[in-house]
């Protein structure tokens, strides 16, 4: 597998190898050394998988204080996915990256601790799984707005207007939300 770096150093973008023949193919989607040896992980708690139609919108999300880092990939489909980084201290505190997964490339992106994520579909629908770290915790879960303009993400929407959950909707800007509600750079551990 390859393990690329992306404009924020601590979002992997990950090319397994991908077996072929004329049966189809095979790939392993995780295995704990090889992933623990790139600082993907160290480990895995809970799997979710969500099935979205074309135009919708899923994030931007973060929890805290149980962060979760994510493991994404596609099975079907593909989406722009987005990781930022929200680590308050951090020299890329408030920047974003964004890198279409598909079922088609079969790339993965892995998202540390301490950043929010979130992803738009872009084919007709996309079944999407992600690896998470830690367990989810509504309590702690915190939404960011997807067209925070200080953010800026350049999302290329296949709508004029995205699908959004109305808590998306409702998602406050980076300026709203307190910096002591966030993680700080020195807290998280990648």
């Amino acid at each position: 597998m390859k393990v690329l770096s992306t404009q924020l150093p601590d979002v992997k973008l990950i090319e397994p190898t991908v077996h072929v023949d004329s049966r189809g193919f095979f790939l392993e989607t995780y295995q704990q050394d090889r992933y623990t040896h790139h600082h993907v992980g160290p480990y895995f708690v809970q799997d979710n998988l969500s099935l979205s139609e074309c135009g919708t919108l899923r994030g931007l999300h973060l929890q805290w204080p149980y962060p979760q880092g994510k493991l994404i990939y596609v099975l079907q489909g593909e989406v722009f996915d987005v990781a930022i980084d929200l680590r308050v201290g951090s020299p890329t505190f408030g920047q974003w990256v964004g890198e279409i997964l598909s079922a088609e490339n079969k790339h993965q992106l892995w998202i540390p601790q301490g950043f929010a994520h979130g992803f738009c579909v872009l084919s007709e629908t996309a079944l999407v799984i992600y690896k998470c770290t830690d367990f989810y915790h509504q309590e702690t879960e915190l939404s960011l707005r997807w067209d925070d303009p200080e953010v800026n993400i350049d999302w290329p929407l296949p709508l004029a207007e995205p699908k959004l959950s109305s808590k998306d909707a409702q998602a406050p800007y980076l300026t709203d939300i307190s910096k002591s509600h966030l993680p700080q750079y020195n807290e998280v551990i990648l």
